[in-house]
This record gives C-alpha cells, structure tokens and sequence, in this order.
C-alpha cells in the first residue's frame, strides 16, 4: 500500500462546510477520513457520510461503540452505510459485544447488497497512560510495559471474536502484529511528527516509525488539519509527511 494510501484524516469539525472543506483540499492526497464522534453528532452521521464520502477515499466511522452486545449491534447495524469502509467498537465490551457488531455488519451489508466494512476494536485510548488507567481502578498498571501487555491481551480477544483488526497506540503495534499475524488490521492514531505538538495523545510516535512498526493504517488530525503556520495549508502537511513516509 502506498505511504499515502495509509493515511486517514481524522475530520474533527463542527460543520459539514467545514469538513468538505478539507475532504476537497485532502482528497488527493490521502487514503481516506475518520468522521467521529465530534462531527457526528453536531450533524448526524448519515448526513456527514453523504457529504464525504463522493471525494474518494475510504471511510472510517469512528463510532467507538461500547454497550451490551444487543445495543451494540443495533448501533453498528445503524452505522452501516455505503461508503464505510471501517467502524469501531471497544474491546472493553468483552467477546459477545465484539461477536455480535460483526455478525451484525456482515448481516445488514448483505441485506443492503454493499460491501462489508472492516470491524475493528478499540484497545486502550492513545489518551491514557499508567497514571490515569490507575484512576480508573487499574492498579495492576505499573508501567508502560503493563499497557502494552493488557492491549496485546485485547487484540487477542478481538482476533477470536471474529474483528478485522484494532486500533491501538504506536507503542503496541509490533507486539499486535507478532500475536495475530500479517493480516490483522492495525489502526493508529497518536501519531504525530517530530514537526507537530502532541497535544492531549500520551503514547505516540512518528508517522515513519509507526509504518515501519506494522501499521496499516495512520490516523492524523491536528497535523494535517490545523498543522504549524511555517508548514502551510493541510495539504502541504499531507504531503510533508507523505514524503517521511518514503
């Protein structure tokens, strides 16, 4: 897959001009975009596919779903729509939930005769670290090895409950790739270049270094979307780090 190709933009707008502003500037340049939470739910998620999804690309919904395994399902079967090529849902749900947003995506997909998309899990957030896992009641996180270990564990649960892949920090990728093979999918965000702030991501690592770990996928937002002044337009930033990548 080319460098650009692995790319998905992380369209974290309030408005869908907003975001078909950057679809059309982007387009050329990426494999794709992640319509999240933030935009979804300011404008719904059917109506911001619709607008998006013509550019070319593949589409991530990044729905993050986590309920019992009966909502979750509903949810996914709400989330499948033509266009998506990838939708998420946490590991932390635990096997039936994961079990059942598959069955559920393959189900609704060939009633709607489109293309299944990829089912991926949610590891731990790249936001969260030892300390904050041990706010949560975590206290068996002593390092940052424990983190490694508890989503290596996850990715596990994931692969036998029939997922595609997961979304981890850069951190965990080689480990991931060496527990479930070469052909499960591996979604990363919290990368960011040496040339862009971290902001609140805890767990990061160059777009470079994150492909030479195993990536499949690299999910980008503020670098490419609001990159540095002396970078210029996002579509400079993609192509700066397009060219890392070679």
């Amino acid at each position: 897959m080319p460098g650009s190709d692995k790319i998905l933009v992380a369209l974290d707008v309030p408005d869908i001009p907003a975001a078909q502003s950057l679809v059309k500037q982007l387009a050329p340049h990426v494999g794709g975009f992640k319509v999240g939470l933030e935009l979804m739910n300011h404008v719904g998620a059917p109506q911001i596919v619709e607008a998006v999804r013509d550019a070319g690309g593949m589409l991530f919904f990044d729905g993050k779903f986590h309920d019992i395994p009966n909502t979750v399902a509903g949810a996914v079967r709400g989330a499948i729509l033509p266009g998506i090529g990838l939708l998420n849902v946490h590991c932390l749900g635990g096997p039936a939930m994961m079990k059942g947003a598959k069955e559920a995506a393959i189900t609704e997909a060939s009633a709607q005769k489109i293309p299944v998309p990829k089912v991926i899990g949610v590891t731990i957030l790249t936001s969260m670290n030892v300390a904050e896992l041990q706010a949560i009641g975590m206290q068996q996180i002593k390092e940052s090895r424990d983190i490694t270990i508890l989503v290596g564990h996850l990715a596990l649960e994931a692969k036998k409950a029939g997922l595609d892949g997961v979304v981890s920090s850069p951190q965990e990728i080689s480990l991931i790739r060496e527990l479930c093979g070469p052909d499960f999918l591996i979604v990363t965000p919290g990368v960011r270049p040496t040339w862009a702030a971290t902001g609140d991501q805890k767990r990061v690592m160059t777009p470079k270094d994150a492909v030479a770990a195993g990536a499949d996928y690299l999910v980008i937002g503020r670098p490419i979307t609001n990159p540095p002044k002396e970078i210029g337009s996002p579509a400079d930033a993609a192509q700066k780090i397009i060219a890392e990548l070679q």
